[in-house]
């Protein structure tokens, strides 16, 4: 008897060897990334016409969206006005007849031939009292009989068309599915099947494809949905694992005398929250396996207190601590906090005439050159600085510690992995040094666990007393300064123009926030520096007005921080660079322009910028809406300042694209599985892989498991997570 088809073999096989696959079939497939028989596998139906329930034309409601199956009886192509194409077509099922109209699409009178079947999906509406749709989708699904039709994601224009689709994967089935195949070779355990109520590999590969009703597409959906994230979640445990076999790390003292001082100098308590994270860092600090740990916090949750005091436990211990920040502007806030935290603190050093010295903490960032770069080098080296703070120049060759026991890195989302490691690599040990990634963009629970997920997570979902919460406006009106009365047009805008002049005559200030640096004549948003010349000569003339953005000279950047910080400048009209690391607790209002352009992630960020002191601040949201998402962002923005509430409605509106953004090394895209959607079998697969994974760690017990994760590996990966 042959053995099973392990489905990483279909990889191998080009999608050409199939029937009616020739060069220009081949090109259009490539723009799906289908280029093997498992691409063609994984390519699944976006949608399913079952027949069993289909609209009728005579049934369709003027105004309603509906989706039909019909036959092409006529196309017509004709010149319009400005020598531009009309299409018509006319379509008809057995209850009536409706006509298509497309405007400049003159590939649709190929497309729509007579005879041709297709799923019109559309907007009805009559014209002479006839039906009509205008610029309906299309699917064309070809002559197909059974009660429940495939529709595949398809590209018009290069030829492929869904029945293309359909037909090849019919045939792959066929060759590979019993009775004429040898089957799929199942990896997943019968205890995960049974626990999980998942059916056969092959019966969901053929009831995705081939259903005979819906009830398989949903069967199947969870059994492919489950494989997708539980091989993800595997080689992130794996990976969590091997690293806590392989690696030594550095065991700390978590309650040494810098960390005693530094909690009983602090002027305020620390949250529960606060106090909770400090102690699960404080295990993984005293653990001789390394850390690997993510602190989420929302804006002004007390991140950097956490940090301080984990980097001081290094210390005590004789070891050194490096902050790794994305930009420098939040390296010299960092550096700048710190400093002030830690004033007054002393370390041991017998080689001193009093047997101690100041903590030293020193700023580390490409801008730092010529002898005082030299100087520091050699003081990281020597361990004559404690603590360092920096850019992505602390991961230059040139840079070499003496002992690095803990590294924190803020904003992971602007690290790639490769740089995440650097760190370790020139630690000045062979322990592995701690590793603490800190983030103020809170992501939901099944986000992290698939993004971050060979780190341990700490949150803290808790603000510090004192914070006054922000209330949050939105007003539906456009944020562009094309002409001279656009920013005061309404009575909302010129109460909110009000509200920013009432703030500075009561000795507060302002952030003036705009999408662009200079007018664009492709997207109708506002420009920071044409913003602050029409805002300086007009509704806010008379006040003292600044500007910042990333362009400007590192010089200049800092000197216009540093007057806005000083109350030198009254309004601050900037870019998203004071999105992170800008702390100046006397703004109280922020005017965010154009504000659909941004997520509800970066306005949360964007928000957390006022807030910061103890006076009363508002967030002004100038956005004129075209959709029923931009909508759903900005009112969920005026509802709520949880920033782990809002992650969760972002992802239900926006997906898991903006959090699979940059894919980590190894890992293989999610074809079918959502984290909005499968919240819950993230969860399932999650715990499956942690069971299985402690119970067999090399997966010897489950060599087809093993196999089938390799194949979707790196292969240095595979040998380090399956070998180790």
């Amino acid at each position: 008897m042959l053995n099973p088809i392990e489905i990483s073999e279909l990889s191998e096989i080009d999608v050409t060897k199939l029937k009616g696959v020739g060069a220009k079939k081949a090109s259009a497939l490539r723009t799906f990334e289908i280029e093997s028989l498992f691409d063609l596998l994984t390519h699944y139906p976006r949608r399913y016409i079952d027949r069993t329930r289909q609209a009728q034309i005579v049934d369709m409601v003027e105004g309603e969206e509906a989706s039909i199956l019909v036959t092409v009886d006529k196309t017509e192509t004709r010149r319009i006005r400005g020598g531009k194409v009309m299409v018509t077509s006319t379509v008809s099922d057995e209850t009536g007849r409706l006509k298509l109209t497309f405007f400049n699409q003159r590939w649709r009178a190929n497309q729509l031939s007579e005879g041709r079947q297709a799923v019109i999906y559309g907007k009805i509406d009559f014209y002479r009292g006839q039906r009509q749709m205008t610029n309906p989708v299309v699917d064309l699904v070809g002559d197909k009989t059974g009660r429940i039709i495939p529709v595949y994601p398809q590209s018009e224009k290069s030829g492929l068309n869904s029945w293309d689709v359909s037909e090849w994967v019919a045939e792959t089935l066929r060759r590979t599915l019993p009775p004429k195949g040898r089957g799929f070779k199942d990896p997943l355990p019968e205890h995960l099947l049974s626990e999980y109520e998942l059916i056969s590999r092959d019966k969901a590969l053929a009831g995705i494809h081939q259903p005979e009703n819906m009830g398989e597409v949903v069967s199947s959906r969870k059994r492919l949905v489950f494989d997708e994230l539980f091989r993800m979640q595997l080689a992130l445990v794996l990976r969590k694992r091997a690293i806590e076999r392989t690696e030594l790390g550095v065991q700390h003292v978590t309650d040494g005398p810098l960390v005693k001082q530094f909690h009983a100098n602090m002027p305020f308590e620390l949250t529960g929250a606060q106090q909770r994270v400090v102690k699960e860092i404080g295990r993984g600090l005293a653990s001789s396996i390394p850390m690997n740990r993510l602190l989420q916090g929302d804006v002004g949750a007390g991140k950097t207190i956490v940090a301080v005091s984990a980097m001081l436990a290094a210390v005590d211990g004789g070891h050194q601590a490096a902050l790794m920040a994305p930009t420098e502007v939040l390296a010299a806030q960092h550096y700048s906090s710190i400093s002030k935290l830690l004033d007054g603190l002393t370390v041991d050093d017998p080689g001193s005439l009093f047997s101690d010295r100041p903590l030293r903490v020193e700023l580390l960032t490409n801008r730092t050159t010529g002898a005082a770069r030299k100087e520091l080098l050699t003081a990281l080296q020597d361990g004559a600085i404690d603590i360092v703070v920096g850019t992505h120049a602390l991961i230059q060759e040139s840079v070499n510690f003496s002992s690095l026991g803990l590294a924190v890195i803020d904003e992971q989302h602007r690290f790639g992995v490769e740089q995440r490691s650097a760190l370790r690599e020139n630690s000045g040990s062979d322990a592995t040094p701690d590793m603490l990634v800190m983030t103020a963009t809170p992501i939901p629970r099944t986000a992290a666990m698939t993004v971050y997920g060979d780190l341990d997570v700490s949150i803290l979902d808790e603000l510090p007393p004192g914070r006054t919460p922000i209330v949050t406006h939105w007003v539906n009106a456009p944020g562009n300064i094309d002409a001279p009365g656009d920013l005061i047009s309404s009575d909302e805008l010129q109460q909110m123009w009000q509200g920013v002049r009432s703030a500075v005559e009561q000795g507060r200030q302002v952030y003036v926030v705009c999408p662009l640096i200079d007018v664009s004549d492709k997207l109708d948003v506002a420009s920071a520096e044409v913003t602050m010349e029409h805002l300086a000569e007009n509704q806010l003339q008379g006040l003292e007005v600044g500007l910042l953005h990333g362009r400007l000279h590192a010089e200049d950047k800092d000197a216009t921080m540093a007057a806005f910080s000083a109350g030198e400048l009254d309004v601050l009209v900037a870019t998203t660079v004071i999105e992170v690391g800008v702390d100046v607790p006397n703004a109280t209002v922020m005017v965010i322009l154009d504000a659909d352009r941004f997520g509800i992630a970066q306005l949360h960020q964007l928000r957390g910028r006022v807030g910061r002191g103890a006076h009363a601040s508002e967030c002004w949201l100038v956005a004129e809406t075209t959709t029923p998402d931009s909508e759903a962002r900005m009112q969920a923005l005026v509802n709520s300042t949880d920033g782990f509430e809002l992650a969760e409605v972002d992802l239900d509106l926006r997906g898991e694209g903006t959090i699979l953004g940059e894919r980590q090394k190894g890992r293989n895209d999610l074809k079918l599985a959502s984290l909005r959607r499968d919240r819950n079998t993230v969860v399932q697969a999650r715990n499956a892989a942690i069971q299985l994974v402690d119970a067999d760690p090399g997966l010897e017990v489950h060599e087809a498991l093993a196999s089938e994760l390799e194949s979707f590996l790196d292969p240095e990966d595979a040998e380090f997570l399956l070998k180790s």
